[in-house]
C-alpha cells in the first residue's frame, strides 16, 4: 500500500513540474476561429459547457387539447407504435428546443419531428389528443413517442406506463 502511494506521489510531481514548466505564452496559445455554414432548418446543438439559449416565456405557444371537431382535418397518417409519457420528474427541465417542460400541457418528444409540429395521437381505444412536439426521444427501444402526463391522462395511458397509438400528421 505504501508502495503505490510513494509512486503516485511521484507520479504527481512529475506531471506538476511538467506543468509548471510552461510558460504563460506557451499555454495561451490562441486557437483559429474555423467558418462554418450553418443550416437555419437544422436543429442548434449546444455544447455540454455552453448554457443552453434561454427562450422567453413570450415566444412560447401554449397548445391545449384540440376536440375532434376543432382539428384541422383528419392529417396524414405517419405510422404508429408504442407510446409512453414523462412528467412531473421532468417538470422545470429545458426540453430539447429550450422551453420548460410542462407535464400539464399537451406537448411531446419525437426522434425525427420538426419543434412546432403538431400531430394527432390516438390510443387503441380510440380516444384522441393533439400535441405539439417540443423535444427529442423517446429513448427506450420500440417506442414512437413521449408524452407530456396531461396528454397520456387523456389518452388514458397513464396507469399501464405506455400504450399503442397511431400518429397523424396536422401541419
Amino acid at each position: 500500500m505504501k508502495v503505490r502511494a510513494a509512486l503516485a506521489a511521484v507520479a504527481l510531481l512529475a506531471l506538476g513540474g511538467s506543468i509548471s514548466g510552461l510558460s504563460a505564452a506557451e499555454g495561451s496559445e490562441a486557437v483559429p476561429e474555423t467558418s462554418v455554414a450553418v443550416d437555419p432548418a437544422l436543429p442548434r446543438f449546444v455544447p455540454l459547457e455552453q448554457p443552453a439559449p434561454v427562450v422567453a416565456e413570450a415566444q412560447l405557444e401554449t397548445v391545449q387539447a384540440l376536440p375532434l371537431e376543432e382539428a384541422d382535418d383528419a392529417g396524414d397518417e405517419i405510422g404508429g407504435g408504442m407510446a409512453s409519457w414523462y412528467g412531473r420528474e421532468f417538470a422545470g427541465r429545458r426540453t430539447a428546443n429550450g422551453e420548460r417542460f410542462d407535464p400539464s400541457s399537451y406537448t411531446a418528444a419525437h426522434r425525427t419531428l420538426p419543434f412546432g409540429t403538431r400531430v394527432r395521437v390516438t390510443s387503441a381505444a380510440g380516444k384522441s389528443v393533439v400535441v405539439r412536439i417540443n423535444d427529442r426521444g423517446p429513448f427506450h427501444g420500440g417506442r414512437v413517442i413521449d408524452l407530456s402526463q396531461a396528454a397520456a391522462a387523456e389518452l388514458g395511458i397513464v396507469r399501464a406506463g405506455s400504450g399503442r397509438v397511431q400518429l397523424a400528421l396536422l401541419d
